[in-house]
């Protein structure tokens, strides 16, 4: 560690003592023993800026007693170590520090230790004035005997923790702390690394990412020059060099695991690692070469993309708007990006990796655009295992990036109905939920945040594998994500839902669920009293309770001969909804649905009604996996097949106005969006997923209709 001019080497021993010496004149140590005790833990803290002044060195003792010395030494001198600082860890079994850095704001000392806790320190009132420190060291020779640090140490106060994140990287510890920018980073062997934040001398977590899969044990990042990050750790014996930016393993070195001793060092001419196996120290040199692969478009993800939602459009100074998606994948990520029509390149600003299976459906509540430059938006994402992951995300305008968009991802809540299952009481009684369940679609409840409690809360409604539909509630505040009703009406699979609000004249509102199945059902149901019942149950209750039954569909239309893959609903004057859907057999359903009231004035009751339906047999050759209905009169639809045909909606017949043929392989799902244009031309664009993601631009004119590609990306 540098401190000053001279690289500094730190030495702890058993019975509690400690060596700190220049490299460049090892007969020449500070000799201290701070601890009656062995000295469990000896690190080197980063200090913010540039590593000027004094390195501060972190030492952990008996009983949970953490140490912070300052170090300087001028050539041909003894180093003169200074007492700064005494602190306690909480108790645990395994009690001492592994990694520690000062953090550019807040006067505040970060600690990780071996419980894989996270803990803040203050480090403001000792440093500043330099009272209450004691120099030690400063005469020692190697013929003298080892001062004391405890008997200097009085005067110093010893501080507990100002905040805790308990075992944020498991049981088996925290092997790094690192400030960059505004953000903070952490790593760790369970295989992740996390993104945090200091907001109030309190630690918040942003996001955690894990950067592949069998990466079992994360000891370090390096930041590039180039922006890549890199990410240091061990695969079974093996060290790796991970980088985030290609997705590949730069070097895979085999030296035994990672409880040993170990050094990496990268340049632009050449890498090295060495290593201490038996006793002997391993070397492993490599000269950069001339890399013979050249990657004409990198990919998106390592799999298909099952699912696309477009963010909004944000727009930087000068430039036209950029549009944001995310996008989710078999290969167990989502992510966030930007499509450009001028370049046609698609350019990921993050990715998510909580999810351990696919990811197979998103949904956005709340976006908000605060200004042109600026998006912000709630992201749920679920697919296999049962599992449901909720984010903030925030994007804005920024001219120094490469997509000039930035984008900041704040993890708020998650859910798994096996760790809901093993909080449930009286589960015994109850049939056990199948933990491979997978959800197959998300749908947002709009119009359901609530006077009655506290914290606003957003429902969600979930079609599952296992035959159910649930309704899941989001307290963001609480960064809690609970299930508070279901039903198995379907008793199959449940492949869509799309939830609908209908308001009437007295601004009553009345919330609508439409679900679908693979037998070809689609039924509606009346989902408003059990929002409400929900809302007082967890009025009354502490953020957990028991799921509610959904109540009886109010409708049922066999619309299709098998599964329904694609569902959309469009809002019409007059109490009355579109409600288009896509099936495996090709097909193509419309119908007109009407919302009544009927019964005594007192205690009206909510009655749905089919006016109209219109279908088309052998609409595509293939799967119909997305479909819209753009404007009254005007239905998208995108099938396996490839193709992308704009329909003219009567109820008589469903006429054919213009097909195009697209890129993509494998259609997943399609999603689509309205933009005025100069001229008062109405369009709407429209991007498709699968084997690869394409955007399209739909232009409807008073005497024809016209699609047009892009760009697209495989």
């Amino acid at each position: 560690m540098p401190g000053g001019a001279e690289p500094l080497c730190a030495l702890g021993g058993g019975d509690g003592r400690l060596l700190v010496f220049a490299l460049s004149g090892p007969e020449r140590p500070a000799r201290l023993r701070p601890f009656e005790g062995p000295v469990l833990g000896l690190s080197w803290a980063a200090r913010p800026g540039p590593s000027l002044g004094p390195a501060a060195l972190v030492v952990s003792g008996p009983g949970g007693t953490v140490l912070w010395m300052d170090v300087t030494c001028s050539p041909g001198q003894v180093p003169a170590v200074r007492l700064m600082g005494r602190y306690r860890l909480p108790p645990c079994k395994q009690r001492w520090h592994t990694c520690a850095a000062f953090l550019p704001q807040g006067g505040l000392l970060l600690c990780g230790d071996r419980r894989g806790s996270l803990l803040l320190f203050p480090c403001g009132s000792s440093s500043s004035d330099g009272t209450d420190t004691g120099t030690l060291g400063s005469e020692g020779t190697a013929s003298q005997s080892e001062p004391s640090c405890l008997l200097h140490s009085e005067a110093v106060p010893i501080e507990n923790p100002l905040f805790v994140l308990f075992g944020l990287h498991g049981k088996t510890g925290v092997t790094s702390v690192t400030c960059r920018g505004d953000y903070i980073y952490s790593t760790g062997r369970d295989g992740c690394y996390r993104q945090l934040c200091l907001r109030d001398q309190q630690l918040e977590v942003l996001q955690k990412h894990r950067p592949r899969k069998g990466l079992q044990w994360i000891e370090e990042l390096r930041f590039m020059p180039s922006g890549d990050l890199l990410v240091l750790g061990f695969h079974a014996d093996n060290f790796v060099v991970w980088s985030t930016r290609s997705g590949v393993n730069l070097h895979c070195v085999p030296c035994g695991g990672g409880h040993r001793s170990w050094s990496y060092h990268s340049s632009p001419e050449a890498d090295a690692f060495a290593f201490i196996k038996r006793g002997d120290v391993m070397l492993y040199h490599s000269e950069a070469e001339p890399c013979e692969q050249r990657v004409l478009l990198a990919s998106l993800h390592g799999r298909e993309i099952t699912c696309v939602r477009h963010l909004g459009a944000v727009r930087a100074p000068g430039c036209r708007p950029i549009n944001v998606f995310i996008t989710g994948s078999e290969d167990t990520t989502a992510c966030v990006l930007t499509l450009s029509e001028l370049t046609r390149a698609a350019v990921p600003l993050t990715r998510l990796s909580d999810h351990i299976s696919s990811v197979r459906a998103l949904a956005l509540a709340g976006t908000v655009l605060p200004n042109g430059t600026q998006l912000c938006s709630l992201l749920f994402s679920a697919g296999g295992r049962a599992q449901i992951e909720c984010y903030r995300l925030q994007c804005a305008a920024d001219l120094e990036a490469e997509s000039m968009v930035s984008c900041q991802v704040t993890h708020i809540a998650s859910h798994r109905l096996d760790e809901h299952w093993d909080r449930m009481k009286n589960r015994h009684k109850l049939v056990k939920m199948d933990p491979e369940t997978r959800y197959m679609s998300l749908s947002v409840v709009c119009g359901t945040n609530s006077k009655q409690l506290p914290v606003p809360c957003t429902f969600l409604v979930a079609a599952c594998s296992d035959g159910s539909v649930r309704l899941f509630v989001l307290l963001e505040a609480a960064q809690k994500l609970l299930l508070v009703a279901e039903s198995f009406h379907h008793q199959r699979c449940v492949l869509k839902v799309e939830a609908f609000l209908h308001t009437w004249a007295e601004e009553e509102r009345k919330h609508f669920l439409c679900s679908a199945a693979t037998d070809g059902s689609v039924a509606f149901w009346d989902i408003t009293s059990t929002i409400a019942d929900a809302t007082d149950a967890l009025q009354h209750s502490e953020g957990e309770m028991q799921p509610l039954a959904l109540a009886t569909p109010l409708l049922t239309v066999v619309a299709h001969s098998c599964g329904v893959n694609s569902l959309h609903i469009q809002e019409l004057p007059k109490g009355q909804f579109l409600v288009a859907s896509g099936s495996d057999d090709g097909s193509i359903h419309v119908c007109l649905l009407e919302v009544t009231q009927d019964g005594d004035e007192a205690e009206p009751e909510t009655c749905l009604r089919i006016l109209e339906r219109v279908a088309r047999p052998c609409s595509h050759a293939a799967h119909v996996t997305g479909i819209r209905v753009l404007r009254p009169d005007l239905v998208l639809s995108a099938s396996v097949d490839q193709r992308l045909t704009l329909w003219r909606l009567s109820w008589d017949s469903l006429e054919e106005l213009s097909t195009t043929f697209f890129y993509v392989p494998d259609l997943a799902e399609l999603d689509c969006w309205e933009v005025a244009e100069a001229g008062g031309e109405r369009c709407w664009y429209c991007v498709l997923c699968g084997q690869g993601l394409e955007l399209l631009r739909c232009a409807a004119l008073d005497t024809h209709c016209k699609l047009q590609s892009q760009g697209a990306v495989r």
